[in-house]
């Protein structure tokens, strides 16, 4: 599957078989026919005829009754009270949770102008009309193409891109013209004080079926994700929530939500059984349990970046590492990409003592195993933040600590 694009193909009926009446044999119920009478009528003969004619009464009595209980006069079914009361659809219950959320989540259509589009979802992320999805839902419009809005209630509204974040996955739109549009913005949880385990729910369009919703559990914190654009030509790293919710094409963009309905996910990719790879549900045939969203966190501090200057912000240690390598560590390349300096002078790193060559194996207590793991683990801090880092150089190891530059919009 490319882009966003809904699936096609209809909705099949079962074959339910309507069964038909059973060849020969005749009625099993009918009572064999009564010999004739003997011409001596013994009173043997007239026990034997009273017995049969029980018998036959009997068998008659019991097919009546059998036949009235299936009559709709006396229907043995049993009718539900109608006590909603009865039904968990508490304000903390899925049903109540998603009953308050999804009139603030929209379905994205984006078009390019070269005819190339698809389907995502957002939510509503504050009262000035701003909308909260990922980058790749809006990137094949982002050119001058079209970008709307659909909410729950069918009010469809135009949309602008206000700024995008390749690197993160995170895009904010606007509304335009939207003085009738009611806005709820979602609550905004804290991503850091999510536990394995913990419920989870999921609202977006997967297939282009708005509204949908779905539920699972916190499978798995800080899981470190590279994926593409779904055009191959960028990719994005985060240290990612991962979840059993079930999330397919057309849920990018959409809020993972917490058992109190707060947002601590963007939905965003998906691994495939197909191929085996990691990218976003976009471009993947189906969920198969293996879901993964940006934390709330760090996609709420590109957010305000985003709104604020229209640019995103990376912290960065001015190094370039081996995106290849895995399970050894991050190791700093021996030079640049076009021959420049895979240490950036004067930069954060090469203040910090690190050299080419040098393998970063942990930053603070968190294990490093590639290069991808590394980027992920940077861009959950801000600039200016100070972070400590474990490296081998000639097989020692070492530890440093660095203070985090920044880089302004993508490259």
């Amino acid at each position: 599957m490319t882009g966003h694009g809904s699936s096609g193909g209809g909705w099949g009926q079962p074959p339910y078989g309507s069964g038909g009446s059973s060849g020969g044999g005749g009625n099993p119920w009918a009572v064999p026919g009564t010999p004739s009478a003997p011409k001596k009528r013994n009173g043997g003969l007239i026990a034997a005829i009273l017995a049969a004619a029980l018998v036959a009464g009997g068998v008659g009595g019991g097919i009546g009754y059998w036949a009235a209980g299936r009559d709709g006069s006396s229907s043995t079914t049993v009718s539900a009270s109608g006590d909603a009361g009865a039904l968990n659809r508490k304000p903390t219950s899925v049903a109540g949770i998603a009953q308050k959320a999804l009139p603030s989540v929209v379905t994205i259509e984006a078009q390019g102008v070269t005819g190339e589009g698809g389907t995502g979802t957002g939510f509503v992320y504050d009262k000035q009309g701003h909308i909260l999805t990922n980058n790749h839902v809006v990137a094949s419009a982002a050119g001058g193409g079209r970008l709307t809005a659909t909410f729950s209630n069918g009010k469809k509204y135009d949309v602008e891109v206000i700024g995008r974040a390749q690197g993160y996955d995170v895009a904010v739109i606007k509304l335009k013209n939207a003085s009738d549009a009611t806005l709820n913005p979602l609550p905004l949880g804290k991503s850091s004080a999510v536990q394995v385990g913990d419920a989870t729910i999921a609202i977006g369009a997967p297939f282009g079926l708005s509204g949908t919703v779905t539920t699972g559990i916190v499978s798995a914190k800080d899981r470190p994700v590279a994926s593409s654009d779904g055009g191959g030509t960028s990719a994005s790293y985060m240290s990612a929530l991962q979840t059993d919710a079930s999330i397919n094409p057309g849920n990018s963009g959409g809020p993972l939500l917490d058992a109190a309905g707060n947002v601590i996910g963007i939905n965003s990719a998906i691994q495939s059984a197909g191929n085996g790879g990691m990218g976003p549900e976009s471009s993947q045939s189906g969920s198969i349990g293996l879901g993964f969203a940006i934390p709330i966190d760090q996609a709420k501090r590109v957010a305000q970046d985003l709104i604020k200057t229209g640019k995103p912000v990376y912290p960065q240690i001015g190094v370039q590492v081996a995106m290849r390598d895995t399970g050894g560590g991050a190791t700093i390349a021996q030079t640049g990409n076009n021959g420049s300096d895979a240490v950036a002078p004067n930069g954060p790193a090469d203040k910090a003592g690190l050299k080419p060559g040098d393998t970063i194996t942990k930053l603070d207590s968190t294990v490093i195993d590639s290069g991808p793991t590394l980027i992920s683990e940077i861009w959950r801090h801000k600039p200016g933040d100070t972070v400590t880092l474990t490296f081998e150089r000639a097989g020692k190891e070492h530890t440093t600590q660095v203070t985090l530059g920044q880089r302004t919009g993508d490259k």
